[in-house]
């Protein structure tokens, strides 16, 4: 299974840092490097400045990634993210053809603007949840809650919450034992919505 993760300037690190490991971690677990082909697309194939200035080189680019069966669109500071018109077009698009697609923290501000999140359960950080909700009023906006699933569509809170959320990612994509051992790899305790 490909598995993208979209990131950009300011893009808070542990937002695509955190799945990366899971899906990484989770095939050396399963001894099969190719279970989650996990790789890093930003809108060019450029370095990537996130937050505290923290650099990484992209995979792929928005026009040169392979199909994905994943898309996970991270947060950070996403504002300016969200006027790009070629990446919002793309994000739009991919959910003509992925089957799953998630955001980590304020990647559900670029979702919602994709019009992927319409009327859909949604979470995001803590902090940014009164404005996640003025901004895109048709969304039903969790609270509380380490991430929402609703159909193919899943958002984490903020941050290492996106580490809980791949796990479950993971547990339904291969199974549960494979979240769980991928989680003691990590020495992460993974927090399951109730």
């Amino acid at each position: 299974m490909k598995i993208g993760i979209y990131i950009y300037d300011n893009a808070e690190v542990l937002d695509f840092s955190g799945p990366y490991e899971v899906f990484t971690t989770a095939n050396r677990i399963n001894h099969n490097d190719t279970l989650f082909e996990t790789f890093l697309i930003a809108e060019r194939n450029d370095i990537v400045t996130a937050r505290a200035g923290y650099q990484v080189l992209p995979h792929f680019d928005i026009t040169n990634h392979p199909e994905l069966d994943v898309l996970i669109i991270v947060g950070g500071v996403h504002t300016n993210e969200m006027t790009k018109h070629n990446v919002i077009h793309w994000i739009s698009e991919q959910q003509k053809t992925v089957p799953l697609i998630a955001s980590v923290c304020t990647g559900a501000f670029l979702l919602a603007q994709a019009q992927v999140f319409t009327h859909h359960k949604v979470t995001t950080h803590w902090e940014d949840i009164p404005s996640l909700r003025q901004l895109f009023p048709s969304l039903d906006v969790q609270e509380n809650v380490r991430w929402v699933q609703d159909g193919n569509k899943i958002s984490s809170g903020g941050i290492s919450a996106g580490i809980d959320m791949s796990l479950f990612i993971v547990s339904q994509l291969a199974n549960v034992a494979l979240a769980e051992a991928t989680a003691k790899q990590m020495e992460f305790r993974w927090v399951k919505n109730d």
